[in-house]
């Protein structure tokens, strides 16, 4: 499980969606689960990400947010040749950080 310490260490400043964006952006490829936001059965290409801190509340066990992923959704065999087609994805998750541990949950929310 992925683990956000420098977001949890941010919470309540001013630094927190800051942190939250760059800290997701540097998670290992594939860590996110984009590939349930993909729309027309492409593979994900999570190397550019843009990050969306859209709502954050708490609880007495974690911080849970809700983001928004922009990254590129690669289509295979578009018609277009033998060239796969990049297109814009969007996606919104859930993002679950245990206020003991930093240990991070991410659920998508919505395509």
């Amino acid at each position: 499980m992925p683990r956000l310490p420098n977001s949890l260490r941010a919470w309540q400043t001013d630094r927190f969606a800051l942190s939250l964006k760059n800290e997701i952006w540097n998670l290992a490829a594939g860590t996110l689960p984009l590939d349930q936001g993909v729309t027309q059965g492409g593979f994900v290409d999570d190397s550019d990400m843009t990050i969306t801190v859209l709502h954050v509340t708490e609880d007495d066990a974690s911080i849970q947010a809700k983001v928004g992923v922009f990254f590129m959704e690669i289509v295979a065999s578009c018609g277009c040749g033998d060239e796969p087609m990049p297109t814009n994805a969007y996606c919104e998750m859930k993002v679950r950080i245990d206020k003991a541990t930093a240990e991070t949950e991410f659920t998508l929310i919505a395509k």
